[in-house]
């Protein structure tokens, strides 16, 4: 239980990311090879770039040195991109199921692989003490 307890320092988002980014790429062949949309993979590809992009930027907000604006800008916009992004994706398929459940499931895919991988570096990390 102690691995719960104990505190590690943050990892680097960019080797999380890029597994994700990978997945999305990965997916191109799969749709081209199946026949499927290749506007729901666009669909989940400008939307996977769209959650890099803002978690980029929320990268560079500084939330050390007591600043809890910062901090609270931080978590509100990690939570509401994740939401307002996944409300997209159930827009486009309340609109058109062909189209929004394999754009979802690329997403997904990505978002899953991102955040294990961001989960093992993390408890994989030298505990801080």
């Amino acid at each position: 239980m102690t691995v719960f307890s104990t505190p590690h320092p943050i990892p680097a988002r960019r080797s999380p990311a890029l597994a994700g980014t990978l997945v999305v790429l990965g997916a191109l062949p799969v749709f081209a090879a199946a026949g499927w949309p290749l506007s729901a993979w666009g669909i989940a590809a400008a939307l996977w770039a769209a959650y890099q992009a803002i978690g980029a930027w929320l990268d560079r907000v500084r939330i050390g040195g007591g600043s809890l604006a910062a901090a609270g800008l931080v978590a509100v916009g990690r939570m509401t991109r994740a939401v307002a992004l996944v409300s997209v994706l159930i827009a486009v398929a309340v609109a058109d199921a062909g189209l929004g459940l394999p754009a979802a499931v690329v997403y997904a895919l990505a978002f899953t692989v991102e955040l294990a991988w961001s989960l093992a570096a993390y408890f994989g990390g030298e505990a801080r003490g």
